[in-house]
């Protein structure tokens, strides 16, 4: 038997997908950072990352049997979270509609979170304020550090479509950015 630590990601996943669970425990400690850090990016607050990271976990314990290795282990997971972020992000949103009138309260009342003087957490807020595609295409390419070819196979489109998607974000980034002040 291979040591856990020493056996690659596809012998892991060989190995979890014959119910190895040990295996499947150290393929999630592997990327269970770049779930988090993804995760985060793509929703900007830590307790939602951390829910989601959680919601991927489980997701990937049902579909790790599902994984063929076509691609990389890594851009199929990609898009994993991405979809665990998409359904957290309808979900908030949801509850976003009960939240509102507590938001007017708290605003009123002094109670709201103060806003980041970071530059760079004010540049991904408006990432996050694109529409879908684009913010995918964004945190996967400049986010991740994928590839504009490991981006379109984890968003299932062309290559061409991501690079089209990170211009129109682009412009987009520019324009949201001088209506805040920070161009």
């Amino acid at each position: 038997m291979l040591d856990e630590s020493e056996a690659s990601d596809a012998e892991l996943i060989g190995r979890a997908k014959g119910g190895d669970r040990g295996a499947f425990g150290k393929l999630l400690e592997r990327h269970y950072d770049s779930v988090y850090r993804a995760a985060y990016r793509w929703c900007g607050k830590k307790a939602d990352a951390e829910d989601i990271a959680q919601e991927v976990c489980v997701r990937l314990g049902k579909a790790i049997r599902d994984y063929r290795g076509g691609g990389a282990f890594t851009t199929w997971l990609y898009s994993v979270t991405m979809n665990a972020a998409r359904d957290m992000m309808r979900k908030t949103a949801r509850e976003t509609v009960k939240t509102e009138a507590y938001g007017v309260h708290a605003l009123i009342s002094g109670d709201a979170p103060a806003e980041s003087e970071d530059p760079a957490e004010a540049l991904w807020a408006a990432v996050r304020q694109l529409p879908d595609k684009q913010r995918d295409a964004v945190l996967l390419v400049y986010g991740e550090g994928l590839s504009h070819a490991a981006a379109a196979e984890a968003m299932a489109i062309s290559e061409t479509t991501v690079s089209w998607h990170i211009h129109e974000a682009k412009k987009r980034l520019k324009t949201l950015m001088r209506s805040a002040g920070e161009v």
